[in-house]
């Protein structure tokens, strides 16, 4: 039996191809809602025939679960996390922090609003996006965190609920934006060193202390 080769040109084609599919979906996705887009309507947008589409995405969820892996940076996820477990725990959370929120961009944002509400009234879909992207985003988080915790340079009851609620904080911030909040859209650009010094420090309160404001 003759080893199949790769062809790095036809890798670098072919990601190319499925980039531009993915390029497309999110504009129309933004466009007419999820409901409303078809394959084809994504064909006509990508410049490819509707088949074309068909060659990279099974259907129509499996295109939409694309466009959210790509929104969660799934391809470069396991990389990340193998750099964490080379830096301390601090500058790997604020370079990360800074890092995903500033890829959250207007056009990521617009895109999930559209999804993220088909997700809430498809549990079908819903349980794919957990499967598929959610769960593996764990489980290579939580690698780097177990980690930090045994070697006594974090501190956690749970690694496991520690990323859970890293990544809730994540998107209950978007989830506020997408809500129109005009002083986080105004101020989007200094959340990660918010977030990261709440990660990090949390409020920083003593209960019951009398404590000189900050000057």
């Amino acid at each position: 039996m003759t080893e199949a080769t790769h062809d790095p040109i036809q890798e670098l084609v072919a990601a190319a191809r499925r980039a531009q599919i993915l390029d497309a979906a999110t504009a129309v996705f933004i466009e007419k809602g999820l409901q409303r887009t078809t394959m084809r309507d994504v064909a006509r947008a990508a410049g490819v025939s509707t088949g074309t589409i068909y060659n990279y995405f099974l259907n129509k969820e499996a295109l939409v679960l694309g466009v959210l892996d790509r929104v969660n940076q799934g391809q470069r996820r396991a990389a990340d996390f193998a750099d964490a477990l080379a830096a301390d725990p601090a500058t790997f959370i604020r370079a990360y922090t800074a890092q995903r929120l500033s890829h959250l961009s207007a056009g990521s944002i617009d895109v999930l609003r559209v999804i993220l509400a088909e997700l809430l009234v498809n549990p079908a879909l819903a349980q794919s996006y957990v499967a598929q992207i959610i769960a593996p985003t764990f489980a290579i988080a939580e690698q780097p965190f177990a980690a930090w915790r045994t070697a006594g340079a974090l501190h956690t009851r749970d690694p496991r609920l520690a990323t859970r609620a890293m990544a809730g904080a994540v998107l209950g911030l978007l989830l506020i934006r997408m809500l129109g909040d005009p002083y986080l859209e105004e101020h989007w650009g200094e959340v990660s060193d918010v977030l990261s010094d709440l990660m990090l420090h949390g409020l920083d309160v003593q209960e019951g202390a009398d404590r000189e404001p900050p000057a």
